[in-house]
């Protein structure tokens, strides 16, 4: 049965689609094209990552189809599910959402669709595109790759409230539950009657996963408020390791809730924002030595003569370099710095982005001092 309304259209995607990773249909590099199934909401972060100004994307979208003849006062108009090729000219992601917009000129499509009109892809958890592009460059690969690839980061999760606990850890296809506690949180502490803080029962359970499982994250969910007063007895070393989000119950059902809320993808930007500060630092270090360039001229001098063994690129700067139409120029460069065998990072955390956009918003890290 296919959903109706938005809301089933989303508890639809969240059941089929969830804990997922990104999967690749098919790959024809010859003709430069590469099939794609979205199966969560963080592979629209590496599809924005991956796809340019003037690639071309198709699959089943959308559109508002006028019936009648033009100029009639009583034109219908209707969506209709077809199949469109369009040549990107916009491509707009926002962080912590689930939705990644791809607009520009249908090329391909239905007769009653006029060719040459301006069309937008909604990609969302559950959409099969294509993109094709002139030359597929080593970074968009590997970024498909890794959009693939398990979860790296250990996350161990908690739902919980003021009578029962639910523990579990993150895995490649779904979780492993680790136990269930049952309790009771006195509501005054007059009533405690020597029963044992149901809180720091759980934090008990928490110190004993922590250690033996040594996630890098743990994420707390509860209906309301629990979660915060749980907070209040929790110790200083496991609150760097918390982040806080909300689940409607505490049943096993409701990690794919927790899981398509925003925290958990704040979560995994905090481990790539580790990963890209390493690279930031890496180039820092490199500078104090003279062992690197940075700034538009600088860095195309030195990839022009093959004296770049790592290249860093900001997101931000390919975005205002597109918007400014100046993107062809960086892409270039990033293309001969790959065919010089250098290594091409595409920068987006915010801390890492701050860094290198003060630095020009692209740098490389050289193979000797110049």
């Amino acid at each position: 049965m296919k959903p109706n309304s938005r809301k089933q259209k989303t508890l639809y995607i969240l059941k089929k689609h969830l804990n997922k990773n990104m999967q690749i249909i098919k790959k024809n590099l010859r003709q430069g094209e590469v099939t794609v199934k979205i199966n969560n909401p963080e592979d629209l972060w590496f599809l924005s990552q991956v796809i340019n100004v003037d690639d071309s994307v198709k699959g089943k979208t959308e559109r508002k189809i006028k019936i009648g003849k033009e100029g009639e006062r009583k034109q219908a108009v209707t969506r209709k599910s077809v199949f469109l090729e369009v040549k990107v000219e916009k491509v707009e992601f926002h962080k912590y959402s689930d939705n990644l917009r791809i607009g520009g000129i249908i090329l391909q499509g239905p007769d009653d669709v006029p060719r040459g009109s301006h069309h937008t892809f909604n990609v969302e958890p559950g959409s099969i595109i294509t993109i094709k592009k002139e030359e597929w460059l080593g970074y968009q690969l590997e970024k498909l790759k890794e959009a693939t690839q398990k979860l790296k980061t250990k996350i161990l999760m908690v739902l919980m409230d003021r009578e029962e606990a639910l523990f579990a850890m993150l895995k490649h296809q779904g979780h492993e539950v680790l136990a269930t506690l049952k309790g009771e949180v006195a509501k005054k502490s007059v009533e405690s009657g020597g029963k044992k803080n149901f809180y720091i029962e759980i934090i008990e359970k928490l110190k004993e996963y922590n250690k033996r499982f040594e996630p890098q994250n743990i994420i707390v969910a509860s209906p309301s408020f629990w979660k915060e007063y749980l907070m209040k007895e929790m110790s200083e070393d496991l609150k760097e390791k918390i982040t806080l989000s909300t689940c409607s119950d505490i049943k096993e059902t409701a990690i794919q809730e927790v899981l398509q809320r925003p925290e958990l993808f704040k979560v995994l930007e905090s481990d790539r924002a580790t990963k890209e500060l390493g690279i930031i630092e890496t180039l820092l270090k490199s500078i104090s030595k003279d062992e690197a360039c940075y700034g538009l001229a600088d860095c195309k001098e030195k990839i022009e003569v093959g004296a770049v063994k790592e290249l860093l690129v900001s997101y931000e700067f390919l975005h205002e370099c597109r918007e400014k139409n100046k993107h062809k120029e960086v892409e270039g460069l990033m293309k001969l710095a790959e065919k010089m065998k250098a290594k091409v990072h595409i920068l987006s955390t915010e801390e890492a982005e701050k860094k290198l956009i003060g630095l020009g918003g692209i740098a490389g890290i050289l193979r000797w001092k110049t």
